[in-house]
């Protein structure tokens, strides 16, 4: 017989290498991800590969009963176990199965407004990364009763690189530390140094970590094979469709009434006692005679193919158990989100594939979901088994999962599972609606997806732009906030694209050698695991870096989000709650450019103050105005991305933040200029710095550890010396004065400007500067002992019109 993983090895060269067992569990296929070229491809999982529900849940519970002997009664009578979403959600449920009396639960991509997130971590691979953890027991981590927190049982398919589980352990551990962890999978897949960081887990916090699976080996990977593999899918996708096999014509589907015990959870999404799979077990064989009658009896049903639900996986796998004890001849798989090539081949894991829409209003937003080897598995009948929350009209729509699967069977039934939706711990308390997921490129921003989320609305159907003179004078005429509304955005010229990409590539790698600093500060200093929460916009491409370099530098996938913060109306509130149901508050790392004066700095901890567990200091990559003590360098150079505006920053705007726009249950908002793309530089300025990074090493490890020993302490200089110039320049008002050469690039692309002050002898970092200036006929005075590289300063006193210093009408901005 042919390994389904032949045709992949031949062309890639990828290798299983380790037990006898590993080819008969696992088959190879190639991802449609960016993040990854293969897949293994299980075929005992009953996810991608219809097959037996007794073979299913037969290998869970087998590693259940090992876990049990493992522990040992004591132990295992104080276990929990908590699954992967979606893939290992009924993996998880037949480990507790095995083990008998631990209750399970599940991670999940559903959010719940009834029910407060218990944790939260990423799976840097997949192509969906939050997990949320929602427990309706608020003490379910916490059992074990006098003799302390019992063992944590993780349960996950494969074990590969093993930061999924590390992720979780770091969360889990912050919040309920216990002294015992088992890790359960069908395979282990990991290399040496993958063992190595769990052992240093382990050692760092004290604890017991085992490691239970049915086989264990390693992939060898050729040093291409991702680049290769997306070559290999393009190619595949341009020669061939998915096939599908020619069938009956469709009819409408049968709906199964389960009769479905009252009050019986669905699954694990919000835990699932021992009582729970009692009270399941005794019903199942009354539901399974219900569905063999409604199919007609045995012979009419012929072979059966039991479809679950993208995480509802154990109760169809069950129900499907329940029809194999009755005779039928059946098969159980999933629905998944996926996205994997198929290839009509004995040697292929994933023959065929049937497409269709999501159904049941996901969190993140519509998109594409699958079914695998479905077609072409001769089936006489599909019976589709779906919660009651995705029994919605885009299930029935054309198109839809049902139609596409009456394109690959004769006969096709539906089930529907009630929903189990907890009811809310805190009744008389009115909670917020769920807020969205973030928005991601290349639907929003041009940043590759993983690189930042952005916490916030897109408003880029809406006219928000106003010429420069009109937005000055209703801000300063108090009519109007500067975040009402967007200064048109300023297009270069030639010229001052040319000194763009001059100051970028002699300033590259000392770029690289902030952001390598500020990271490792932060690594070392603020969290092991940090969430990089950017302030947009200025700090996301700060985040993206840093974010880069913890991947290049330790392998390590840093989750990192943008949010709103505005001068005077605070942080993104909505955002905040977003982060705090994802995330450990803890762990939240807020991210910026540089500090001017540091009103943001000011800005962000009074904001935070309602917010407690939030950390306000931010880290910057640099800090001239001595705001933090978290920095990259406390220089006060030109930083490229402060040089354009949105063309930099992902095609993204400055926030916007109106009454009428933005209501008490949104994030703040943004545009995404699409039509701006040709003129787009946000990934190569990226690309541009993250190739210094390995010539900028040692030098980081040396500022590093200068820096850890060095007095860092915020001294507030920039605000005393923003104070003097407001005084000494007659202006009488600090927020008129914009310290740096970050800064003064704002003043001169988006507000009237009145005069630039410039450090004598500041050279090339003031080139743009001094073309910005004399474009729109701003004078630059040249100042010795100035404290900055450069100052701008924004008229004081401004009318229409009035632009130069003289108050008089000057050239076009």
């Amino acid at each position: 017989m042919v390994w389904t993983g032949t045709w992949v090895s031949d062309r890639l060269g990828i290798e299983l290498a380790g037990d006898d067992e590993l080819r008969g569990l696992l088959g190879l296929a190639l991802r449609r991800n960016p993040k990854r070229a293969h897949l293994l491809v299980s075929g005992v999982l009953g996810k991608h590969v219809p097959q037996l529900p007794s073979v299913v849940h037969g290998h869970g519970v087998t590693l259940g009963r090992r876990v049990r002997a493992l522990l040992g009664p004591e132990e295992a009578a104080r276990a929990v176990v908590l699954g992967y979403a979606e893939t290992a959600t009924a993996l998880g449920h037949a480990v507790a199965d095995g083990l008998e009396s631990a209750p399970y639960l599940h991670s999940t991509r559903r959010p719940v407004a009834s029910v407060p997130s218990a944790g939260g971590f990423e799976e840097s691979h997949s192509h969906a990364t939050s997990h949320l953890l929602l427990p309706e027991d608020p003490a379910f981590f916490d059992r074990g009763g006098e003799a302390g927190r019992g063992p944590l049982v993780l349960v996950d398919d494969e074990f590969s690189t093993g930061n999924t589980v590390l992720n979780t352990l770091r969360d889990l551990h912050a919040r309920h530390p216990r002294t015992h962890y088992v890790i359960v999978a069908l395979v282990d897949m990991r290399a040496p140094g993958d063992a190595d960081r769990l052992a240093a887990f382990a050692e760092e916090t004290g604890a017991r970590i085992d490691v239970v699976a049915h086989a264990r080996g390693t992939v060898r990977l050729p040093d291409d094979v991702l680049a290769r593999g997306l070559r290999l899918v393009e190619e595949q996708d341009g020669r061939t469709a998915d096939p599908l096999v020619p069938c009956a014509p469709a009819v409408a589907p049968v709906r199964l009434e389960l009769g479905w015990p009252a009050g019986l959870p669905d699954g694990g999404r919000h835990g699932f006692t021992p009582d729970h799979r009692d009270r399941l077990r005794q019903a199942l064989p009354a539901m399974a005679a219900r569905i063999v009658d409604g199919l007609g009896g045995p012979e009419r049903a012929g072979r059966v193919l039991v479809l679950g639900f993208e995480e509802l996986m154990y109760a169809p796998l069950v129900l499907a158990g329940a029809l194999e004890e009755a005779g039928l001849d059946v098969r159980f798989s999933t629905t998944t989100r996926s996205p994997v090539l198929a290839v009509d081949d004995p040697g292929y894991a994933i023959r065929t594939r049937l497409a269709f829409p999501a159904h049941d209003d996901p969190a993140d937003g519509p998109g594409e979901r699958y079914a695998y080897n479905v077609a072409g598995g001769g089936f006489d009948t599909v019976l589709a088994v779906v919660d009651s929350a995705a029994d919605t009209p885009a299930l029935h729509a054309p198109g839809g999962l049902l139609a596409q699967l009456a394109t690959a069977a004769p006969r096709v039934a539906l089930a529907v599972v009630p929903a189990h939706t907890p009811a809310p711990r805190t009744p008389d308390r009115q909670e917020p609606p769920v807020l969205p997921a973030p928005l991601r490129g290349p639907d929003f921003s041009s940043y590759e997806p993983d690189d930042v989320g952005w916490l916030l609305q897109d408003l880029s159907a809406v006219r928000l732009e106003a010429p420069v003179e009109e937005r000055e004078e209703a801000v300063q005429r108090g009519g109007a906030h500067y975040a009402e509304s967007l200064p048109v955005e300023y297009q270069p010229t030639e010229e001052y694209q040319e000194l763009y990409r001059d100051a970028l590539a002699g300033s590259a790698a000392r770029i690289a050698r902030a952001v390598g600093t500020v990271t490792e500060l932060v690594l070392a200093e603020r969290s092991p695991r940090p969430v990089l929460v950017s302030l947009a916009r200025a700090g996301t491409p700060v985040g993206v870096l840093m974010r880069r370099w913890a991947r290049h530098r330790h392998g390590t996938e840093l989750p990192h989000y943008a949010v709103s913060i505005v001068r005077g109306r605070g942080i993104d509130a909505n955002a905040l709650r977003w982060l705090a149901a994802h995330h450990d508050p803890a762990d939240v790392v807020f991210v910026d450019g540089w500090t001017g004066k540091g009103a943001i700095t000011r800005e962000l901890a009074d904001a935070l103050a309602e917010f407690p567990g939030f950390d306000p200091e931010i880290a910057v990559l640099a800090d001239p105005g001595s705001c933090v003590r978290t920095y990259g360098t406390r220089e006060d150079f030109l930083i490229p991305s402060a040089c354009l505006n949105s063309t930099v920053s992902g095609l993204i705007s400055r926030t916007v933040l109106r009454d009428d726009l933005v209501g008490p249950h949104d994030y703040h908002g943004a545009k995404f200029y699409r039509e701006l793309s040709g003129s787009d530089v946000s990934r190569d300025f990226v690309a541009a710095v993250e190739a210094r990074f390995d010539e900028v090493a040692d030098a980081v490890d040396q500022q590093v550890k200068e820096a850890a020993s060095a007095d860092r302490a915020p001294t507030w200089e920039g605000w005393a010396a923003v104070e003097r110039i407001s005084e000494e320049q007659g202006i009488h008002d600090v927020n008129l004065v914009k310290p740096g050469v970050g800064e003064t690039t704002r003043v001169l692309l988006r507000r009237v400007p009145w005069k630039i002050l410039a450090r004598r002898g500041a050279g090339a970092d003031l080139a743009h500067i001094r073309l910005l200036a004399e474009q729109r006929g701003v004078p630059v005075e040249e100042r010795d002992n100035l404290p900055y590289t450069c100052v701008g300063l924004i008229h004081p006193r401004y009318t229409r019109g009035a632009t130069g210093a003289d108050g008089k009408a000057v050239g076009s901005a």
